[in-house]
């Protein structure tokens, strides 16, 4: 038997004022941006880039703005939200588009943003397409490390059941998901949770005049505001009682933490792969490490979406997550730029 790890986290990084809080998954993008902004400057000050060094935080602050926010979050939406909400749904709140701080960002989304963006910037600029992507590529992979880090403390975007796993972690934000065998589960934590801290008593008791309200025919929407402001107050607890997180732990399942092996994949060991070609074979054709970045990707994502809980419908159940259908079709974007790389192998490289 292993004593599993109960995920405790807090996704606040610094507290401010009232609900004013600098996040972790904010900081997470700030530093995958400076991160990007240094090496894609000493990638141009080695003359390895198309752009001048001088104009590297431009590009990256536009990047940011037009590519990966406008880009993950339409993602989010395309992709993720809609498929579970329908166009109805999304008609009665058309404003969650907007509301990128209670979090939803697609990576797919967020690089076909880029895709896009760094097309109208290098006619505007005047330099090659490709070789401009090329350098983009090589340092995305530093934001994608960040971004799963922020995944995991946030405890978000979690792994698949593991059994005999001994890194395993158990998720609480899985008991508020309905798809997830932990929400069958939920009273009963709730309750352990409760006898383990008797702070939570105020908020379970509200929770349940609520349900008692919703039994007697008066609306669901006072109990999930209800049963939503006590799993709060238990996560906050989970957080600083080892009590509580002894309480729900045997509701809990044993997850394969999937966000830092996407993380090692998609982040670190993609990054080491294209920096060593980027450094090592300077005169590479523009257009290679683009097509590396996509196959690459494709590959360590699919295999990554193997252990983590799809968080959207199956495109074919039990069989292809979103995420990996996603990235099939990145494989005819790396085919495409590698075909161009081939063929202008002996272009002068500019």
């Amino acid at each position: 038997m292993f004593a599993y790890y109960v995920h405790n986290l807090d996704p606040i990084a610094l507290p401010l004022w009232g609900t004013m809080a600098v996040r972790w998954y904010g900081l997470a993008y700030l530093m995958g941006f400076v991160g990007g902004f240094l090496l894609l400057r000493h990638l141009a000050k080695r003359g390895l880039w198309v752009l001048k060094p001088e104009k590297t935080g431009d590009f990256i602050a536009a990047a940011a703005l037009f590519g990966v926010f406008l880009g993950g979050r339409l993602g989010y939406i395309l992709f993720y939200h809609l498929p579970k909400v329908g166009w109805a749904g999304w008609k009665e709140d058309p404003f969650v588009i907007f509301r990128v701080w209670e979090g939803g960002m697609a990576s797919h989304g967020g690089i076909l943003g880029l895709v896009i963006f760094t097309w109208f910037y290098a006619k505007k600029e005047k330099v090659s397409w490709t070789g401009l992507g090329d350098g983009l590529c090589v340092v995305a992979p530093v934001g994608l490390f960040f971004g799963r880090a922020a995944n995991f403390i946030n405890g978000e975007l979690y792994g698949r059941v593991a059994s005999g796993v001994n890194w395993a972690v158990k998720f609480p934000l899985a008991l508020m998901d309905r798809t997830a065998p932990e929400s069958l589960r939920f009273d009963a934590a709730a309750q352990a949770a409760v006898n383990a801290d008797p702070g939570l008593a105020a908020a379970y008791q509200a929770m349940e005049s609520a349900g008692l309200g919703m039994a007697n025919g008066q609306g669901s929407q006072p109990y999930f505001e209800a049963q939503s402001a006590f799993f709060e107050a238990l996560l906050a607890a989970n957080r600083k009682s080892d009590e509580v997180s002894a309480a729900i732990s045997p509701f809990l399942e044993t997850r394969h933490p999937s966000q830092i092996y996407e993380g090692l994949l998609e982040g670190a060991l993609l990054f080491a792969i294209l920096w060593i070609v980027r450094v090592k074979f300077p005169k590479a054709p523009n257009g290679l490490l683009t097509g590396l970045f996509f196959g690459l990707y494709a590959i360590f994502r699919i295999f990554a979406e193997q252990f983590r809980e799809p968080d959207a419908a199956w495109v074919i159940e039990g069989v292809l997550t979103q995420g990996q259908f996603l990235s099939l079709f990145m494989f005819l974007f790396s085919a495409a730029f590698l075909t161009y790389a081939w063929k202008g192998r002996n272009r002068p490289v500019a």
